[in-house]
C-alpha cells in the first residue's frame, strides 16, 4: 500500500542552497536534499488500483508554470517546535495548482485537507530542540537569501511507511505548461 502526496520538485540549484543550512541546530534531524519537496496534497496510504485512478485524475489538470520563491526560514509548532522549514510566498498560480489537486482529490472520494495550506520546504524534524536554540539558528541564518524557481511539472510522490517519509519516490509528472 503506497503513501502518496503530490508536489512540487526542487530544482538541483535550489536544493544545493538550502543544504547549506543544514548545520548548528541541536535536536535537528536533517531532511536529505534529495527529498526537498514543496507539498500540495498530502494524500496518504492507499490501495495500488486508487493510485492509478489518482494518477489518471492528476493527468487532467492543465495549468500554468509555476513561480516559486523561497522567502526565509520558520518553525512549526511555537512553544514546542518540530518542524524546520524554508517558506515560500503564496502566489496566485501556486494556490490554483494546489486547489485543483485538491479537488480532483475529492472528486475521487478523498476526504479534503484538514490543514490549511502552508506553502513550505521542509528541512529538518525537531526532537526536543529548545525555543532559544531555534530562535539563535534563525538568527544565525538571517537574512535569508531569497530563491526562485519555476516549476514546470507537479509530481505525484510516494513515501515510505515511516516517519519522516523519505527517500521520496517520483510516481509520475505532469507537465505545466
Amino acid at each position: 500500500m503506497p503513501r502518496l502526496f503530490v508536489g512540487l520538485e526542487l530544482p538541483e540549484g535550489v536544493a544545493s542552497l538550502l543544504s547549506g543550512l543544514r548545520w548548528g541546530l541541536p535536536g535537528a534531524r536533517w531532511v536529505d536534499p534529495s527529498d526537498y519537496h514543496l507539498t500540495l496534497r498530502f494524500i496518504g496510504d492507499i490501495d495500488r488500483r486508487f493510485a492509478r485512478d489518482i494518477e489518471d485524475e492528476l493527468a487532467e489538470i492543465g495549468r500554468e508554470s509555476v513561480p516559486v520563491a523561497l522567502t526565509g526560514l520558520g518553525v512549526f509548532g511555537g512553544d514546542k517546535p518540530h518542524t524546520l522549514y524554508a517558506s515560500v510566498a503564496p502566489n496566485r498560480a501556486l494556490i490554483e495548482l494546489q486547489a485543483e489537486s485538491e479537488r480532483c482529490l475529492r472528486r475521487l472520494g478523498l476526504k479534503p485537507e484538514p490543514r490549511k495550506f502552508t506553502p513550505h520546504v521542509t528541512l529538518a524534524r525537531l526532537r526536543a530542540a529548545s525555543v532559544l536554540d531555534v530562535a539563535d539558528y534563525l538568527a544565525a541564518h538571517a537574512p535569508f537569501p531569497p530563491c526562485r524557481f519555476t516549476a514546470e511539472h507537479f509530481s505525484l510522490f510516494s513515501a515510505r511507511e515511516t516517519f519522516g517519509g523519505g527517500p521520496y519516490i517520483v510516481e509520475a509528472a505532469y507537465p505545466l505548461q
